[in-house]
């Protein structure tokens, strides 16, 4: 008979209440048939997403498409929400590889085996915290179908903007513009082998245009950098709250086509052949670039991390993928 494997105990970070996070916790279970029990070494914040969940404005229509895989709680609160950590494993199949897991911030967990995607040997552990927002970009840039040669704009140079034109920047030929109010993030774009510009400068008449800034007037710069019958790609997701959106002006002479992209299916070019899993696989392998070190802030440990996310999330805190620790 093979050893008993007993239940350990564990701790998860909560947003219990608007502008308020803490660690419980919590006790994980045996790994069963076909699951794994994880022990965290690395994990990342999504700062989008994760600074609407933190301020209560998920809205109560998308309480039940927001809830992320192994999300405990409920909307608004309290609720544990996240989905990038990387760790071992240490029950189950596949013991000793290093996985990457769509889970909320918690240092040790059991997932279906299913869950836990393998990190190949030649990206680091922490650069694949990096995982979940290289599998959005990619699949906004498989909704975009931008070419060779294409003149692209990505309007926000968060994490998932900074990514979608890093992956542009390898098509050959194309002209490709990182767009951000603050110049200090020209450096950003330099390290990624692409241009940059602020929104008063961009270049006009791009054949593709993607909008990542998570802000309205972001947006109206999206439409105005579009070229006749040109694609501007919506990646960004605001939650609660109304957005202008100027359809005035050249949006209907210009005919321009306006995209919604989100992760949660796979695009449509793509989805016949393509499953979550291969996606994912797809995301992970593209991560080992050792530029995109350039994206990952220094990290806090996880036991700082209550105390630290209302920096973390605050508008212009500068903070691009926040690495947590474990």
């Amino acid at each position: 008979m093979g050893r008993k494997v007993e239940p350990v105990q564990a701790l998860a970070l909560w947003y219990a209440a608007p502008g308020r996070a803490e660690l419980r916790d919590e006790t994980v279970a045996p790994p069963g048939n076909d699951e794994v029990r994880v022990r965290a070494m690395h994990g990342a914040v999504s700062r989008g997403t994760e600074a609407l969940v933190f301020a209560g404005r998920v809205p109560q229509t998308e309480h039940q498409r927001m809830r992320g895989p192994h999300m405990g709680g409920l909307f608004p609160f309290p609720v544990k929400y996240g989905y990038a950590v990387v760790g071992t494993v240490e029950e189950g199949s596949r013991q000793g590889a290093t996985v990457f897991v769509l889970h909320p911030h918690q240092n040790v967990f059991t997932v279906p085996a299913a869950a836990a995607s393998e990190v190949p040997a030649h990206v680091p552990p922490r650069r694949a915290v990096l995982a979940a927002n290289m599998e959005t970009a990619l699949n906004a840039v498989w909704d975009a179908a931008p070419g060779p040669a294409d003149r692209i704009a990505v309007v926000g140079t968060g994490v998932v903007g900074a990514l979608t034109a890093y992956l542009c920047g390898r098509m050959p030929g194309a002209q490709v513009t990182l767009v951000d109010i603050d110049p200090a993030r020209s450096a950003l774009a330099d390290v990624l082998g692409v241009r940059f510009s602020t929104p008063a400068d961009a270049p006009q008449d791009c054949d593709v245009v993607f909008h990542a800034s998570g802000n309205g007037a972001g947006l109206a710069t999206a439409l105005r950098l579009a070229g006749d019958e040109a694609r501007v790609v919506e990646m960004s997701w605001y939650g609660a709250g109304d957005v202008p959106l100027p359809l005035g002006g050249a949006f209907h002479s210009r005919r321009l086509t306006l995209i919604s992209s989100q992760v949660g299916r796979v695009a449509p070019s793509h989805r016949t052949r393509w499953p979550h899993a291969r996606r994912m696989a797809a995301a992970l392998a593209l991560l080992a670039d050792a530029r995109l070190d350039a994206l990952l802030t220094p990290p806090v440990t996880f036991a700082e991390l209550p105390a630290a996310l209302p920096h973390i999330l605050t508008p212009g805190s500068g903070v691009l993928c926040q690495v947590i620790d474990y």
